[in-house]
């Protein structure tokens, strides 16, 4: 991950942490004092930010040494180790928490969309992640996403048009927000347009969308919207997904199912760091 993006989120939850000193390391442990630690997983899931965790030690001293024994993508199971740190002990207690925190949340995206994907298997659809990301962690909870055997709609506002129903009511309507959306970004830039019934999947692809949100549509209503598409525009189911319902919904024929539980209702694994 590149550390131009990366460091800031770090350096921040450091400071939020240590603050002007981790006074419970201060008060017990003699400077200098070196230590051993092993990353240990206390259950079974998939790993994700393992760099990161390595990130977060390297920039309280560049001299700590951080050994991967398991890679980013890779299926751990419970009892397994997945680092070796070295260094000063007061470094490894500050680095800790921010470290282990990054860390289980990661591998808790990553784990819960692994779970998603095993439930399309077999079927052409795509499980991607959204925009309801934990603020100030959207590029790490994407990045677990991918990890995680998922994929990645737009990172933000910036890099993607996405019509929404609010966007169709301000500008007047989906034609008239197609066409203004033509008209001022590049050819090379696809437009997304959100559609909720029969008619408004019509208007869109005669306006010339690329892709259609198709929001909150039962199965039936999936079915009849992937045929009349065709192969006029891609095709995103989202609303109402969940691990029950995801299978069938990638049976319509969406080629997209967009998930927001995959980044804003993960549960964190467990992982303890212990001194050795």
């Amino acid at each position: 991950m590149n550390s131009i993006i990366l460091d800031p989120i770090l350096r921040r939850a450091l400071e939020e942490d240590i603050g002007t000193g981790d006074v419970t390391t201060l008060a017990t442990i003699e400077p200098g004092t070196q230590a051993s630690a092993e990353l240990v997983a206390k259950e079974d899931f998939i790993l994700a930010g393992i760099d990161v965790a390595q990130r977060v030690f390297q920039l309280l001293s560049a001299e700590t040494a951080f050994e991967k024994l398991i890679t980013d993508g890779q299926s751990v199971k419970r009892g397994d180790v997945l680092a070796w740190i070295k260094g000063d002990a007061a470094v490894l207690l500050q680095g800790e928490r921010v470290a282990l925190n990054l860390l289980q949340r990661m591998c808790g995206v990553a784990t819960l969309t692994a779970a998603f994907v095993r439930q399309v298997e077999g079927t052409h659809a795509i499980v991607v992640d959204t925009r309801k990301t934990t603020p100030g962690l959207r590029v790490l909870e994407k990045y677990a996403v991918r990890m995680g055997g998922g994929g990645n709609h737009r990172m933000a506002l910036y890099d993607a048009v996405l019509i929404k129903e609010n966007h169709v009511a301000a500008a007047g309507g989906i034609t008239a927000a197609v066409a203004r959306a033509q008209q001022r970004v590049p050819h090379t830039q696809k437009i997304e347009v959100e559609v909720r019934n029969q008619d408004e999947v019509a208007e869109a692809l005669a306006a010339g969308a690329d892709i259609l949100l198709l929001d909150n549509m039962t199965l039936a209503e999936l079915v009849t919207a992937v045929e009349q598409v065709g192969t006029q525009a891609i095709t995103e189911a989202s609303g109402g997904v969940n691990l029950e319902t995801v299978r069938a919904i990638a049976e319509t024929g969406v080629q997209l199912i967009s998930v927001g539980a995959l980044t804003h209702s993960y549960r964190a694994v467990d992982i303890s760091m212990l001194f050795v």
